[in-house]
């Protein structure tokens, strides 16, 4: 596999975001920290971790229906080892997202019998929702709140103010917006988050970010190549060889029986991110 792409990013609107939670972190209890369970450590800001401070913090672990089960498990063990609380959720079908109250409500424990103690258990739970952008959050939130209380889209950058919203069981969500941070300083987080649309395709080059997912899955999932684009023989390949295999396999041609690439690379994308390439997680938890 070719050299990690280096991936570009302009904030603009979220160092003002990441102010807002500055200030807003004094009104909530606790954070739920919402990641994408195929690249749990990538989708994680690290600049959150100073702007929250010791705010007591949930992990889940979202788009679960989408990653490897079995890599999932060992991430929560993982994040569980160093005592953050971990939740698969996939907001699609709701699985997990049920359990969320219970979780939430044990990560409080000590605090909920301090406010009994003083006559205030009646008072709810809040809790700050933070992630990068596309990670779910929005949906998570109407999954949670069982109607739609956040606009949610598949495209990164929906959510730009913060809005509270009230679930059922004594639990207040503060939305946020979708933050990321300024630089990348590993290329390869970048380049997970551009694989999975937390960065808008407008600043990317399409057609290298294919052929380098195409390398990824080359060596980590190569049945799943071979099932959806017929690819064999992943040996001694480039990526760019590899993308245009499957432009000619899917018989994506363009005039003089060129392999039309920019096609399959936006279609290879869009099922990667669609789930059709099967559960796939691309970063595994450190030993």
């Amino acid at each position: 596999m070719a050299e990690a792409m280096k991936v570009n990013w302009f904030p603009g609107h979220m160092t003002k975001a990441l102010r807002a939670m500055e200030n807003d972190i004094r009104l909530v209890d606790c954070v739920c920290e919402i990641t994408d369970a195929r690249i749990p450590r990538s989708s994680r800001n690290p600049a959150l971790d100073e702007v929250l401070g010791q705010k007591p913090r949930l992990l889940l672990l979202n788009r679960a229906d989408q990653a490897d089960p079995q890599q999932t498990k060992a991430w929560i063990r993982y994040y569980q080892a160093q005592g953050i609380p971990a939740l698969e959720t996939d907001c699609k079908s709701g699985r997990g997202v049920d359990k969320f109250p219970a979780a939430v409500r044990e990560l409080m424990a000590e605090k909920l019998k301090q406010w009994e103690a003083k006559g205030q258990a009646t008072r709810p739970l809040r809790a700050m929702v933070v992630g990068i952008p596309n990670v779910g959050k929005s949906s998570f939130i109407n999954r949670a709140a069982g109607r739609k209380a956040a606009a949610a889209s598949d495209k990164p950058g929906v959510t730009r103010g913060k809005q509270w919203v009230t679930l059922s069981k004594g639990l207040e969500l503060l939305d946020t917006p979708g933050v990321l941070w300024p630089k990348f300083d590993d290329p390869k987080v970048g380049e997970h988050l551009a694989f999975t649309g937390a960065v808008k395709d407008q600043i990317l080059d399409t057609e290298e970010l294919a052929a380098h997912l195409l390398g990824l899955l080359a060596q980590t999932a190569p049945q799943s190549l071979t099932e959806r684009y017929k690819l064999t023989d992943f040996a001694d390949k480039q990526d760019w060889e590899l993308l245009e295999a499957a432009a000619r396999k899917r018989g994506y041609l363009i005039s003089g029986g060129e392999a039309d690439t920019l096609r399959m690379s936006n279609i290879l994308l869009d099922e990667f991110r669609g789930g059709k390439l099967g559960r796939l997680t691309l970063e595994v938890p450190e030993c």
